[in-house]
């Protein structure tokens, strides 16, 4: 609460002097519960984070070559640009090097039409393979997709040159 003091000031003067005391004790109180109560009632979020797998260590096995028609290769390139691809090396060319976008579920949706074309779904693989021209927020997007479509099996490597040369053939 506040006080008033009054007080006479010595000598002759008319005028008195009235001295103001503020009791900041409720304020303080007042205070630390507001604190309380928003320290309790917020949500603590944790960042979301997403596991990779990565392959165990030892000794690699070549013998598990994903089949083409197993797996989609996502190439990744300058401008926000995503192509994607069900060929090998040999049959690869700009005609089946196809290109789309981040916009809605597009990679989702290509994602769960190769699988559904895979003779062995439990072999299927996805291949992400970003250029150097790539920025890391597509490399994200791609990973974010292929989490929504459930997919646990996928890689990233380098862009092979074959594929590097149809890419460049596209992008001119």
């Amino acid at each position: 609460m506040a006080e008033v003091i009054a007080q006479e000031k010595q000598g002759d003067s008319k005028q008195r002097k009235k001295l103001i005391r503020v009791d900041m004790t409720p304020m303080v109180d007042l205070g630390f519960l507001l604190i309380t109560f928003f320290m309790f009632t917020t949500n603590f979020t944790k960042p979301n984070v997403m596991d990779l797998g990565l392959p165990a260590k030892g000794p690699h096995n070549p013998g598990n070559v994903v089949d083409v028609r197993n797996q989609v290769t996502f190439i990744l390139g300058k401008d926000n640009r995503v192509f994607y691809h069900q060929q090998s090396q040999e049959d690869l060319n700009k005609n089946n090097l196809k290109e789309t976008d981040f916009n809605g579920l597009n990679i989702t949706k290509i994602i769960s039409e190769a699988y559904n074309k895979a003779p062995k779904k439990e072999n299927f693989t996805i291949i992400i393979e970003p250029t150097d021209d790539a920025n890391y927020k597509n490399f994200v997007d791609v990973l974010d997709n292929i989490a929504i479509s459930k997919k646990e099996r996928y890689g990233v490597t380098d862009i092979k040159p074959r594929e590097k040369e149809v890419y460049k053939e596209l992008t001119r």
